[in-house]
């Protein structure tokens, strides 16, 4: 089996941790080795969270060097471009085009709206993916499944040895039964739109 390595990126807040673990307990459930590693800062006040994932055999280490990624999940725009540098060439990114405003740019009374970030990332990443979670979020009626949304469309890349459904029952065992049916919809947004 190949290695895929994976890296999920965001602010805190926006479900990265849970969606980092739920890629990592399919994997498991289909007896694929799995190493993880995330970076949680100050998540609670809005801080850069990510997580470095690796699936597949002969892993020593959950972190990966620069230009190692195979896929970028990107929760939010400038964290995007922060991590840039660990997609390989070729590599595929699934951003979020809804940009969250550091608190030192508020501070500042900085006009952050993450457009120059994602017209950077056109420029950069030959295989992008942006998906306006704003709107997923807002038509299913709920903040709260932007982590599902983002990894629906990662699994139509066809990056991760395994499919929705599989991640569907990892996510049927992990999250309170009545966010259940609200988050399978959410895995399937695109599908919908």
């Amino acid at each position: 089996m190949m290695q895929t390595n994976i890296l999920l990126c965001g602010v805190g807040g926006q479900g990265i941790v849970l969606a980092s673990k739920l890629i990592a307990a399919t994997a498991m459930a289909e007896d694929i080795p799995v190493k993880s590693a995330e970076t949680i800062g100050m998540a609670q006040k809005g801080g850069s969270v990510f997580s470095f994932l690796r699936l597949g055999e002969n892993l020593h280490c959950p972190m990966f060097a620069p230009k190692s990624a195979d896929i970028l999940i990107a929760f939010e725009p400038a964290e995007a471009v922060r991590m840039l540098p660990y997609l390989k060439d070729g590599g595929k990114a699934v951003v979020n085009t809804h940009a969250i405003m550091p608190v030192t740019a508020a501070l500042k009374g900085s006009n952050y709206t993450g457009n120059e970030m994602t017209d950077h990332l056109k420029k950069k990443v030959s295989d992008l993916t942006l998906v306006d979670g704003s709107k997923a979020c807002e038509e299913l009626g709920s903040p709260k499944v932007l982590n599902m949304v983002m990894l629906g469309e990662v699994l139509k890349k066809g990056v991760l040895p395994f499919d929705l459904e599989k991640l569907e029952e990892t996510m049927k065992k992990t999250v309170k039964p009545q966010f259940v049916q609200l988050n399978s919809k959410a895995l399937r947004y695109r599908e919908m739109a």
